[in-house]
């Protein structure tokens, strides 16, 4: 009667060993894959919504945000309530009235807009961080 027990439980056995061999080989292949390369936001995508949505906006602003707003009298730093929201693009500014100049590289994007010989000039500044586009900075001149 043993002999029978031993024969039964031998292929019972065999097909265990069959399975944890194939499930380490798997495990082995299946951690060697490199992990999924993350893709960084695209700027102009992300500069389309940022000024369309103010909601998107107010959510890829980063605080503390550099930079103040000086108006000749007061002069303070940005926070969450006194931000204004930006609602036109620096591309479609009217250039027969302001200078333009913004300049864009891999990691940030910087614009400017100025009235010559007046005090009036803003500059805004956007940074990729974490594969994400937010506002980092804002100086903003009304003197």
């Amino acid at each position: 009667m043993r002999l029978i027990r031993k024969q039964t439980l031998m292929p019972g056995m065999i097909i265990l060993a069959l399975v944890a061999i194939t499930c380490c080989k798997t495990a082995k292949i299946a951690s060697t894959d490199k992990p999924a390369r993350i893709i960084a936001e695209d700027f102009d995508r992300f500069y389309q919504k940022f000024h369309a949505d103010s909601v998107f906006q107010l959510s890829r602003i980063k605080y503390p945000l550099g930079g103040y707003r000086a108006d000749g009298v007061d002069e303070y730093k940005w926070t969450k309530g006194n931000i204004p929201l930006m609602k036109t693009m620096i591309y479609d500014v009217d250039t027969t009235i302001y200078k333009v100049t913004y300049k864009k590289t891999e990691s940030q994007f910087i614009q400017k807009v100025w009235l010559e010989n007046s005090g009036f000039s803003s500059e805004s500044r956007f940074r990729l961080i974490k594969n994400r586009w937010y506002l980092v900075y804002v100086l903003d001149l009304n003197l």
